[in-house]
């Protein structure tokens, strides 16, 4: 017999199968201490606005004292945010900072600057009309009431400092407005969206469910303007719920960042000229009043 014959075939070994890629649960914890710690920004920030009231506009009364204020509500929003993000570890994708969707990103937001100034205009008519419909309250009243709880932007912002100081001037249309409101006020929207998100994810998580989170954000984001009157809240509320839309819709902060940079610096731009002729409807007998 050959030695062949005696030679033991060795089998080939199998290919060991491949291994699960392990995927972290979220941890819903730590995720709800993120999502309080950016709900109780606006929070704060409303009442503490409110208790300040008559102290004085927030934005001071010149530029050098602006801009000691804007460092101050960097610090703010940037602390709590850290601790928020070491809580969470938000990723990239979860506070939607991709640059999406690429050029357009830029006409995008001046498009939406101008249609959140129509369609908070169109929802304030409308609310007015239901709310006359309803109340049986005449033209008058609704005037006298619109002019008596007029937005009080003179507790945000010094309007003769506004017309008379060209430093104060481009300070809020510029830094106060893109990157006080756009940038600031954005990354806290992103923020809270996408807590409400990981902690509830089939809520929240598809289109239909990120423009619910937006109206809840909407708001915080409402009260967070207690120092400017309740008109302001009730305006802001319908451009931060828009702004969040705009947020969901692209799947990225960015549009809505200039949209609103740019909706803020055309309310600055326009105030010295406008707030003169409120300040006279105000003083002006109403009838019926």
């Amino acid at each position: 017999m050959s030695d062949e014959s005696h030679t033991a075939v060795t089998p080939l070994p199998l290919p060991a199968p491949a291994l699960e890629p392990l995927v972290k649960p979220t941890s819903k914890i730590r995720w709800g201490i993120h999502l309080a710690i950016m709900a109780a920004l606006p929070l704060l920030a409303g009442f503490a606005g409110s208790a300040s009231r008559g102290n004085g506009p927030a934005l001071t009364h010149t530029a050098r004292g602006l801009l000691i204020v804007c460092a101050v509500q960097l610090l703010f929003v940037g602390i709590p945010f850290g601790l928020a993000w070491l809580a969470s570890r938000a990723t990239k994708d979860d506070l939607l900072l991709r640059w999406r969707p690429g050029y357009w990103v830029l006409p995008l937001g001046v498009c939406y600057s101008v249609a959140i100034r129509i369609g908070a205009g169109i929802v304030v008519v409308i609310g007015v009309v239901i709310v006359m419909a309803i109340t049986r309250t005449s033209t008058a009243e609704v005037q006298k009431f619109a002019v008596e709880h007029r937005p009080q932007v003179e507790n945000l912002v010094d309007f003769q400092a506004l017309s008379g100081n060209p430093a104060y001037f481009w300070l809020n249309v510029t830094l106060v407005s893109l990157v006080i409101g756009g940038l600031r006020e954005e990354l806290w929207r992103s923020s809270f969206l996408a807590g409400l998100r990981s902690i509830w994810p089939r809520a929240f998580g598809s289109t239909n469910g990120g423009i619910a989170a937006a109206a809840i954000a909407s708001l915080f984001f409402g009260v967070a303007h207690l120092q400017q009157g309740i008109a302001t809240v009730a305006l802001a509320t319908v451009v931060g719920f828009l702004l969040g839309v705009i947020m969901t819709l692209h799947r990225s902060i960015w549009p809505s960042v200039i949209a609103h940079g740019l909706f803020d610096a055309t309310s600055f731009a326009v105030l010295p000229w406008v707030m003169p002729h409120l300040q006279e409807l105000q003083h002006l007998p109403h009838a019926g009043g």
